[in-house]
């Protein structure tokens, strides 16, 4: 799910943030987050697509408080 990997940026940003920086390109950094993270192709590109003010604590929460919201909507065991 992508906000799954949106949850897992946020809380791993500093690591994120470093292997970003310590790649030469996009598609390495892309699959570098991918690995990093336990997500897919999309999951890791939303995640370097993100804005970075999205890493502040207030939208954090929103996007904690938004999943929760979502995962509350789909039938048990997904």
């Amino acid at each position: 799910m992508v906000l799954e990997a949106l949850e897992r940026a946020m809380d791993r940003r500093d690591e994120v943030f470093q292997e970003i920086d310590d790649s030469e390109d996009a598609d390495e950094a892309r699959r570098r987050v991918g690995q990093l993270l336990g997500v897919g192709e999309l999951g890791s590109r939303v995640v370097l697509d993100m804005q970075v003010r999205r890493f502040t604590r207030d939208q954090r929460q929103n996007l904690v408080s938004r999943a929760s919201e979502l995962r509350s909507k789909l039938p048990e065991g997904r």
